[in-house]
């Protein structure tokens, strides 16, 4: 009797050991782990057609504006960094595929005195110089303080973040993480437009609408006679000469 009780205590002290290397195991594989991470889709995201447009790595994707390389941008602990050499003309990157309805969803943060911008159906050529020209931009901006070759320079209210550049303001309903990160969205269609700042709509319009138009035609754009015209084209991120990083861009297509 006293020797089967030794063997039972034996045999479940090696059943004890061997459940626990296992849960000690399972609790190390996070091969299969479906919470979110910089720069990765989870299998529901991919299920439901989004694509990474930064891998986290490398600038593959991207190029310059009207080049074939990638410069005055890197690749910094995850995150996609323009280095703020550029300026009203140069610098900004463009996707190698063109889009025309999607949703746009991206993390970004600005460097001091920041400046920036995410444009879309961006048209490249030679008689164009910059992407602006072309396509509508989210703007990415610091908003109060902002100097102008180290001046004071009051921001209009069409200047400002997460306002459609020069057409549509932004809610006054805005919280920016100033130096921290935000989230950003864009969901485009021919029906209706919206731009979303962390977590809430601050734009919606209707492209080519009449309303679009006018505004379109008030003068800003005289200069530009094909901005906004393109129903497809390429994304860009701005470099307007102050730094600024990316994370986590990925999209859908409608």
């Amino acid at each position: 009797m006293k020797t089967y009780n030794l063997f039972a205590a034996v045999v479940l002290v090696a059943l004890l050991c061997s459940c626990n290397q296992q849960s000690k195991q399972n609790s190390n594989d996070t091969s299969t782990a479906e919470e979110p991470s910089l720069n990765r889709l989870t299998t529901e995201d991919k299920g439901d057609g989004w694509v990474l447009l930064f891998d986290g790595k490398t600038t593959d994707g991207w190029k310059n504006f009207n080049e074939d390389i990638v410069t005055g941008w890197e690749v910094e602990n995850g995150c996609l960094v323009g280095l703020g050499l550029g300026g009203d003309i140069g610098g900004d990157i463009v996707s190698v595929k063109e889009y025309d309805n999607f949703i746009l969803k991206w993390e970004w943060k600005l460097g001091p005195n920041g400046n920036s911008g995410v444009m879309y159906h961006v048209v490249e050529g030679e008689q164009y110089k910059a992407a602006y020209e072309t396509g509508p931009e989210y703007q990415l901006i610091e908003d109060d303080n902002f100097l102008d070759h180290g001046k004071p320079y009051p921001l209009e209210e069409w200047q400002k973040t997460a306002a459609d550049y020069a057409m549509y303001v932004a809610s006054d309903d805005k919280q920016v993480n100033l130096r921290d990160w935000n989230s950003s969205k864009i969901v485009f269609s021919e029906e209706k437009a919206e731009y979303w700042l962390n977590g809430k709509k601050m734009v919606e319009f209707v492209p080519w609408s009449d309303d679009w138009n006018e505004r379109r035609n008030s003068g800003k754009w005289d200069a530009y006679p094909d901005y906004g015209l393109a129903k497809t084209g390429k994304l860009c991120l701005q470099d307007h000469g102050s730094k600024v990083w990316f994370r986590n861009i990925k999209i859908k297509e409608l």
